[in-house]
């Protein structure tokens, strides 16, 4: 396992953003809407997805692959992000469209 993730995962569904100098684009599966989480919080993320781990750091992004092997091994219906407000964020896919697709489950979790 490669240490220099810039997040953690936590239970079976949660990811921890760790490091400010790199954002995280969350890909739950291909037809879902991609996430950018920054220092910030949580945004869409419209631009084309880098094409390689190398591209993705010129441009300050880390890519968080939900399905794959190294993070949960299968797509989620329900995510929890702890972003680096301090916020944790929960998304549910079930939900995309509407304003509980993404919203804060706890304001303070430090």
């Amino acid at each position: 396992m490669s240490q220099d993730r810039s997040f953690i995962k936590s239970g079976r569904n949660t990811i921890i953003h760790k490091d400010k100098k790199l954002d995280l684009v969350i890909v739950n599966s291909e037809v879902h809407p991609k996430i950018k989480v920054t220092q910030h919080g949580l945004e869409p993320f419209k631009e084309e997805l880098p094409k390689n781990r190398r591209e993705a750091k010129e441009r300050y992004l880390e890519m968080v692959y939900i399905g794959s092997a190294d993070v949960f091994g299968e797509e989620k219906r329900l995510l929890f992000i702890q972003a680096l407000d301090g916020r944790e964020y929960k998304v549910d896919y079930s939900k995309i469209g509407t304003k509980l697709f993404v919203r804060i489950h706890q304001d303070s979790y430090l």
